[in-house]
């Protein structure tokens, strides 16, 4: 015999009741409504779910205010730099404005422990020699430049059919 101290329930499955109904579907009825009733009350959201949901609203005030700092700091990056920053900025700036053969050049002295004044100060035949390697090295890049973007094509295939798969 099931029995419901729910009052709440009783009084819901009292309303479902109509004079119409014949005593049988009358009873089906407030059986189905209160258990109906009583399977909505019972299903709430698990604490694991509360769990997640907490820990997902801390990951985006995570995100929320380091991006509020990554864009005032970026504002604050606008202003002319002062100290180190500055000179690091500056040596990238320089860096990057020069061609790619004068990096090579830049990085072939430096193995070699030259400087500029040094190669000034060497025979024709020794500033030839260097810049034969740096030219060297220039095709070099490019083609492994080339290589590279020649593979690309093939590895997207393989991805593709690895995809497919």
């Amino acid at each position: 015999m099931l029995v419901n101290n729910n009052t709440q329930a009783v009084s819901t499955v009292q309303q479902i009741k109509r004079p119409d109904m014949d005593p049988a579907n009358a009873a089906a009825s407030a059986l189905y409504s209160g258990a109906l009733q009583a399977a909505q009350q019972s299903v709430t959201v698990p604490a694991a779910q509360k769990e997640l949901d907490k820990a997902t609203d801390r990951i985006d005030e995570a995100f929320a205010k380091t991006r509020v700092q990554l864009q005032t700091s970026a504002s604050a990056s606008d202003v002319p730099a002062t100290g180190a920053t500055s000179g690091a900025r500056a040596d990238f700036t320089d860096y990057m404005s020069k061609t790619p053969a004068e990096r090579i050049r830049e990085q072939l002295l430096k193995e070699q422990g030259l400087t500029e004044a040094d190669v000034q100060n060497m025979s024709q035949e020794k500033q030839d020699a260097i810049s034969k390697q740096v030219a060297e090295r220039l095709k070099q890049q490019q083609e492994q430049q080339v290589a590279a973007k020649t593979a690309e094509p093939q590895a997207q295939s393989v991805k593709e059919t690895l995809a497919a798969i």
